[in-house]
């Protein structure tokens, strides 16, 4: 029941501060002459709680649009492991014969060592020193080598297999290998 100024009335779920609002309200809620579910809309405290709710509508589409932008156009950058390696053994079998390259890619941010690749069979296996971040070596089989998959091993304890894929299209250029 509404007593006086500056009282909630949690059963009409106003806020009233004023005795004038409160003369307002009651002239639209308890006038049976006037349709109050209309008529509570034109009322001065419903005016005064339009502005508030307008603003937080406007700045919270503001936030969450800002918040869009920054997360879907912002380029991610992937955080990469100390110690990293990729490995892609490729193979391209035709007319002209077998031409097989291992690539293999340091993707961490320290220096990789004593970089061990087996090829099978029992060829040697290619060592290479030290493969600083970023940096690209692609080697070759030697001959007598099993075409199934391709051993790395590093100093820092990683150890990829992986077999030979073959390229869905691929043009030789020469005798520089494969191109494209």
């Amino acid at each position: 029941m509404i007593q006086g100024a500056g009282i909630i009335d949690y059963s009409k779920k106003f806020l009233v501060t004023t005795t004038a609002e409160l003369k307002s309200i009651k002239k639209y809620l308890f006038n049976k002459s006037v349709n109050s579910r209309i008529e509570i809309f034109r009322s001065p405290f419903y005016y005064r709680l339009k502005k508030p709710i307008l603003l937080a509508a406007i700045w919270g589409s503001f936030v969450l649009i800002t918040v869009f932008f920054l997360i879907i156009l912002l380029p991610v950058i992937p955080i990469s492991e100390k110690y990293s390696m990729s490995v892609d053994p490729i193979i391209i079998k035709d007319d002209m014969g077998t031409e097989t390259h291992v690539a293999i890619r340091n993707t961490g941010t320290n220096a990789l060592t004593n970089i061990v690749v087996e090829y099978g069979g029992a060829t040697k296996p290619d060592v290479i020193p030290i493969l600083n971040p970023g940096e690209k070596v692609s080697l070759s089989p030697p001959d007598g080598s099993v075409l199934n998959e391709v051993q790395v091993t590093t100093d820092q304890g990683i150890n990829i297999t992986k077999e030979y894929r073959t390229p869905a299209s691929i043009s030789f250029v020469g005798n520089s290998g494969f191109g494209g």
